[in-house]
C-alpha cells in the first residue's frame, strides 16, 4: 500500500545567489545553479525521504525536464504517474540572499494542464493511501477531483494552499482535512474567503485565542497548522477532534539550524507532516509537527529545494529519537 500520495507541480528551478535580493531596475552579479523542484516535487521528495512509500500525480512535458523528474523520482523511490502534456515542463527563477532568503518566479508549463480526468484515474492509488498531499501550483480542480476520492474512501486529506495568490475554491477547502499555510498564504486565504482581514507581519504577536478563532472561521471542521518560520507554528483542532492532543490549540517552537537557504523549507514540513501522519497514525498531532519542524529545519542547511531534503536517518542522527 502507497502511504502518501502527492499530487502537484514538478519545475526545473534556475537558482540565482547574490549578497541582496535584486532591486526593480538593478543588476547584480552572483552564482547560478540548476536543479529540481516544483512544490509538489519537494513535498514528494521529502515524504520519500522521510520514510513514506510515495507516489507522485503530475503533469510532465515532451522534454529534458520530464526526463529529469523521472529519473529522479526513480532514485527516491517515488512512483511516478505523469501526465503527458504538449506544453514544456515547468521551470522556475528563483532568487536568494545571504541570510537564505528567496524570491521566486514560477513558468507553469505542463503544471497548468493537469485534469481532472487524469487526477480521476488515480482512483486506485489515492483510495489506497493513508495521506494525501496536494498545493496549488496545478488547477485547484485537478486536486479537488483527487480530494473528492480521498475524502469519500477515508483518506486523510492535507492542503499545503499555496501559492499565497492562488485561488482556493470553498468546495476544496471543505475536502480538507488539515490546511497548512504560512502566514502569508494564511491571511489570503482568510480574506479570500471570510472578509475578515489580518495582518501577515504581525501575525505571530496576535494571541493564541485570536488566532485560534481565524483559523475556525477559515476551516471550520478541520485542522490548521499556521507555519510562521522561525516563531514555529501554530496548530487549530475543530471542537473535539484534537487528534490526539491534550490542547485544541497551541504552538511549538521552531528547531534551531545553520540556515543557507529556506528556498523548499515550507514543502520540507508538509512531506515530513504527510509521512508522519501515515507512518504512525497513533502518535499525537503535535507528535507529528514536531517531526515536520525538525524535518524542515534540517532542510534548511542545504541549498537547493528538492536537493535539500534530508533523510530520515539524517534527521535521527540530529534530534535524536523521532
Amino acid at each position: 500500500m502507497t502511504n502518501v500520495v502527492v499530487i502537484g507541480s514538478f519545475n526545473v528551478d534556475h537558482v540565482w545567489t547574490a549578497a541582496t535580493l535584486p532591486r526593480p531596475g538593478e543588476t547584480l552579479s552572483g552564482g547560478y545553479t540548476t536543479g529540481p523542484g516544483g512544490k509538489g516535487f519537494n513535498q514528494a521528495t521529502a515524504a520519500a525521504r522521510a520514510g513514506a512509500d510515495t507516489l507522485f500525480v503530475c503533469a510532465l512535458g515532451d522534454d529534458v525536464g520530464a526526463q529529469l523528474a523521472r529519473a529522479l523520482a526513480a532514485a527516491d523511490g517515488i512512483a511516478l504517474h505523469d501526465q503527458r502534456s504538449e506544453a514544456p515542463t515547468g521551470t522556475a527563477g528563483v532568487f536568494v540572499d545571504a541570510s537564505g532568503r528567496n524570491s521566486i518566479v514560477i513558468g507553469p508549463g505542463a503544471n497548468a494542464t493537469l485534469s481532472p480526468a487524469f487526477a480521476a484515474q488515480q482512483a486506485a492509488a489515492v483510495t489506497s493511501a493513508r495521506v494525501l498531499l496536494g498545493q496549488l501550483e496545478t488547477p485547484s480542480d485537478a486536486i479537488a477531483a483527487a480530494f473528492s476520492l480521498a475524502r469519500d474512501a477515508g483518506v486523510t486529506t492535507l492542503l499545503n494552499p499555496a501559492p499565497a495568490n492562488a485561488a482556493v475554491p470553498a468546495a476544496l477547502l471543505a475536502l480538507t482535512d488539515v490546511l497548512t499555510p504560512n502566514e502569508t498564504e494564511f491571511c489570503a486565504q482568510l480574506e479570500r474567503h471570510t472578509g475578515e482581514r489580518a495582518n501577515a507581519n504581525t501575525l505571530t504577536t496576535q494571541d493564541d485565542a485570536t488566532l485560534h478563532a481565524l483559523c475556525r472561521r477559515l476551516l471550520p471542521h478541520g485542522s490548521v497548522v499556521i507555519t510562521l518560520g522561525a516563531a514555529g507554528c501554530f496548530v487549530s483542532h475543530a471542537g473535539s477532534n484534537v487528534r490526539g492532543d491534550g490542547n485544541a490549540h497551541y504552538r511549538l517552537p521552531a528547531e534551531a539550524a545553520n540556515v543557507i537557504d529556506t528556498t523548499g523549507a515550507g514543502d520540507a514540513f508538509n512531506g515530513a507532516l504527510a509521512a508522519s501522519l501515515a507512518n504512525t497514525p497513533d502518535a499525537s498531532f503535535a507528535a507529528h509537527v514536531r517531526f515536520a519542524n525538525r524535518y524542515a529545519a534540517l532542510s534548511t542547511e542545504t541549498a537547493g529545494a528538492a536537493a535539500s531534503m534530508p533523510r530520515l536517518a539524517q534527521v535521527a542522527a540530529r534530534f535524536g529519537t523521532i
